[in-house]
């Protein structure tokens, strides 16, 4: 009986320390990353970020366990995902710059016969660094590997009502029983050089979508934030970012208690629980932050399975 494939991507992390430097040579080796025409100039630039960033990087995955924390919590929602499907279907996921790559996932499909395949990057907005190049990526291997089976894919989901309801809930959870009022909230999105937004990707346009429709839904259940903001973080090297950064808007807050919500991740990663988790933390307190909470992502939570679900249903109709 033909089957249909229900296939995750995400961009990965490290399994262990050593897979760090792959992590590291593989992001910056994706044109999608660095956009310069020259694979040459790619190479070079990307072998000197390498270079530079491995060890500090290998010392933040220390300090998280020796690993990342992605890689784990997708087992748990690929697992609940494929628990609430049934035998009839296939899920599993491929991460686009560590195991398991999506030549991997690919082979393990050819023990089935699958008739569609339906792939849903884990990006809440739509980016050509990450939504293009993980749909690219698994879509050359597909026909490399001589598949026959239609890919049907979708590109963003920030307007989807049950995922913004697991993000609620997670700010809810943050919040507990203290006064919504005693905080702001920043949305921190992970940050993205000026000039790919200038070349035409909509990813800041599809973040600020996003935050209006949190700010609503947190007006309509009463979330009564003395403000709510939107900042940047993850700025690498010297060119122009997006712009607040989440350091300068720090620095603009006057109300001493603030949530950060991570609005452009799914899954928690190094970025939430490490750069969120520590480094800004630590920013926060030298400010004179008295509370400083940053909430979990969605990861396995049941919304975020039933997310996926609907958004499966509705590729299929």
């Amino acid at each position: 009986m033909k089957k249909e494939a229900i296939i995750l991507l995400n961009m990965g992390g490290p399994n262990n320390l050593h897979e760090v430097e792959m992590f590291l040579k593989n992001m910056f080796a994706d044109k999608n990353i660095l956009t310069m025409k020259s694979n040459l100039v790619r190479k070079l630039v990307g072998g000197l970020i390498v270079f530079n960033r491995t060890e500090s990087s290998q010392e933040i995955y220390r300090q998280l366990g020796g690993k990342s924390p992605i890689v784990g919590h997708t087992k748990k929602l690929v697992e609940k995902l494929q628990k609430k499907l049934g035998e009839k279907y296939v899920v599993d996921f491929a991460m686009r710059y560590t195991p398991p790559f999506a030549t991997e996932v690919i082979e393990r499909l050819k023990s089935e016969e699958i008739d569609k395949i339906y792939l849903i990057p884990l990006y809440p907005q739509y980016s050509t660094t990450t939504t293009k190049s993980s749909l690219e990526d698994f879509e050359e291997a597909y026909h490399k590997s001589g598949g026959t089976a239609l890919l049907v894919e979708i590109k963003h989901f920030f307007q989807n009502s049950t995922y913004n309801k697991a993000i609620i809930e997670s700010i809810k959870k943050s919040v507990g029983n203290d006064e919504y009022r005693d905080f702001d909230i920043i949305f921190s999105a992970h940050g993205l050089p000026k000039k790919i937004v200038d070349a035409g990707d909509v990813y800041e346009k599809h973040v600020n979508r996003h935050v209006a429709i949190l700010k609503e839904m947190m007006q309509e259940q009463g979330m009564a934030f003395h403000d709510v903001h939107l900042a940047y973080q993850s700025k690498v090297g010297r060119m122009e970012w997006l712009t607040p950064s989440l350091e300068d808007k720090l620095k603009t807050v006057r109300n001493k208690g603030v949530i950060i919500f991570p609005i452009a991740f799914t899954i928690d990663n190094s970025e939430t629980d490490f750069e969120l988790g520590v480094e800004y933390k630590e920013i926060a307190e030298e400010l004179g932050f008295k509370e400083y909470r940053v909430c979990s992502c969605p990861n396995d939570s049941e919304l975020f399975v039933d997310t996926l679900t609907e958004l499966y249903e509705k590729m299929k109709s």
